[in-house]
């Protein structure tokens, strides 16, 4: 679990980074910590909180047709800046593009991480076939 939660974060790391740099309006004070509290934050929600928003809101996810499931990932971008201070994304519309913009940065790491996890498990897997 660990493991897990260091590789989101720095995942989350590098997304906040790349979505407050194509943004002008999110921002975090030109300071590297400030980030690095953000980006603890966003997981933490994440990853404990998320589940039992997105359970509460089946409902509205279904009726959406997953459409409510994004405002969900929305939310969670907004309880990270109110908790955060020096750590702010501009209106509704930059909430939008930056859940975007995160969900794609992460969505990149995670194929590269999958894609390096398994050309590992090939070379240790050619290693033990006996002929």
């Amino acid at each position: 679990m660990l493991p897990e939660l260091v590789f989101r974060f720095a995942g989350n790391l590098a997304a906040l980074w790349v979505a407050s740099e194509i943004f002008d309006e999110m921002t975090y004070g030109d300071s590297f910590w400030v980030l690095v509290l953000a980006a603890a934050v966003f997981t933490i929600v994440n990853f404990f909180v998320k589940p039992v928003v997105a359970i509460l809101s089946i409902p509205f996810i279904i009726v959406t047709l997953g459409i409510a499931y994004f405002f969900v990932n929305v939310l969670m971008l907004l309880l990270t800046s109110v908790v955060v201070p020096d750590f702010a994304v501009g209106g509704f519309w930059t909430y939008v593009g930056a859940t975007i913009v995160i969900w794609l940065v992460n969505l990149v790491i995670g194929a590269a991480r999958r894609d390096i996890a398994s050309s590992q498990a090939r070379s240790r897997g050619a290693g033990d076939l006996r002929y």
